[in-house]
């Protein structure tokens, strides 16, 4: 019988690891975890942690956040296929536009774009989701060349031709948007945003074309009324001053009396009756009181006294001493070329005071001055000026 081979005895190696584990374990016994969650604390704690993290923090510090650092290292990693890059700021960018973050998320895509990956599809959704991002932003042309951009990758991509219609839709370009919409439904002809947007913007084009018919006909109809105003005006001798450099209109003046027939700062305007009659917005003014009344419509023909007559029937609030009477009242006018003021009869038509050789109608506005007669402030007024008295 053939003798075995003796076995090496193991009992002291098992006994050796058997103590180093008890020693281990009895380390934990006595002392405490380090990298414990603390029971008051444990949320805000939890919350560093990458894995269970609400939400990243906008700006990351490697020494207040090493494991989140070096995460995002990994994956934003320049050493990965672009494509791979892209997608990531893509993802990324969705993230933060599902919290309406669209700042950042316009962000992350430009990030995606900058990659410069060679997939066309990836790119065109990244134009499109930055479209998106930068309509709700208020970017609307950014957002539109976003859109366009993206068509031109991907003729057919349906959510860019859709960005692209709301765009041109919320800019006013409704035929634009119009257009957009019909290339959307050759693709797909029961698109409903597609369909309700048309309708819309074709509404809102019919009467935008309406409304410029509207004021192309206004501006002939009131070209015609200055044109037949300036004749009539011209036809009485009545002169017209030009506008000073702080009353011109906006618009190029049509006629040597650039504005005739415009709305003065009361809202009224010289007016041309079917009888080929003027009435003209008129101020009278009551230098002793500060007081004016202003007569939206003086006719030519009317009489001042007619006016008087009917403005002091009852005495006026300022008017204490009640003094002006219609029978008291003198009217002028001032010659503001030479200095001096011209006397108007009370009995006279506003054309008979207007066709005076020095009357010079300012700003479309015929003004006169009413005083009481032979009154101290009268006098006082008057005194040292050169007065043209009526005859």
């Amino acid at each position: 019988m053939e003798a075995q081979p003796a076995t090496p005895a193991r009992g002291g190696d098992q006994e050796q690891e058997e103590d180093a584990m008890d020693a281990f374990l009895d380390k934990f016994r006595c002392q405490q975890y380090r990298g414990r969650l603390h029971e008051d604390t444990w949320e805000q704690e939890l919350d560093k942690i990458p894995m269970f993290m609400k939400k990243a923090p906008s700006e990351i510090d490697p020494q207040e956040n090493p494991e989140l650092a070096c995460l995002q290292s990994l994956i934003f990693d320049d050493e990965r296929p672009p494509e791979e890059q892209a997608k990531t700021y893509k993802d990324e960018g969705n993230a933060y536009f599902k919290d309406r973050d669209y700042k950042k998320a316009v962000a992350s895509y430009t990030e995606g774009l900058r990659k410069q990956c060679s997939d066309p599809a990836l790119n065109a959704v990244l134009l499109t989701n930055r479209a998106a991002a930068q309509y709700h932003l208020g970017n609307l042309r950014s957002a539109l060349n976003d859109a366009t951009a993206a068509r031109k990758l991907r003729p057919s991509h349906m959510k860019a031709i859709v960005r692209g219609a709301i765009c041109h839709l919320e800019l006013r370009n409704f035929s634009e948007a119009v257009s957009w919409c019909d290339e959307g439904l050759r693709l797909d002809s029961k698109e409903k945003k597609l369909l309700e947007m048309r309708a819309k913007a074709d509404k809102l084009k019919r009467t935008e074309e309406r409304d410029v018919r509207k004021a192309k006909m206004k501006e002939r109809k009131d070209e015609a009324q200055k044109g037949a105003l300036l004749c009539a005006v011209q036809a009485r001798n009545i002169q017209l001053a030009s506008p000073g450099p702080d009353e011109e209109d906006d618009e190029e003046p049509t006629t040597p009396h650039g504005g005739l027939g415009s709305e003065n700062a009361m809202g009224a305007r010289v007016s041309l009756d079917d009888g080929g009659r003027l009435s003209w917005p008129t101020l009278l003014l009551y230098p002793e009181y500060g007081q004016t009344d202003f007569i939206s419509a003086f006719h030519e023909d009317s009489r001042f006294i007619d006016h008087l007559m009917v403005m002091f029937e009852e005495p006026p609030p300022w008017d204490l001493e009640r003094k002006y009477q219609p029978h008291l009242l003198e009217l002028y006018f001032e010659d503001e070329d030479r200095g001096e003021v011209c006397q108007v009869s009370p009995e006279s038509t506003l054309l008979e005071a207007l066709q005076h050789p020095r009357y010079l109608v300012r700003a479309w506005t015929p003004a006169f001055l009413v005083l009481v007669k032979q009154s101290p402030f009268c006098k006082n007024f008057l005194r040292g000026r050169k007065v043209h008295r009526l005859k």
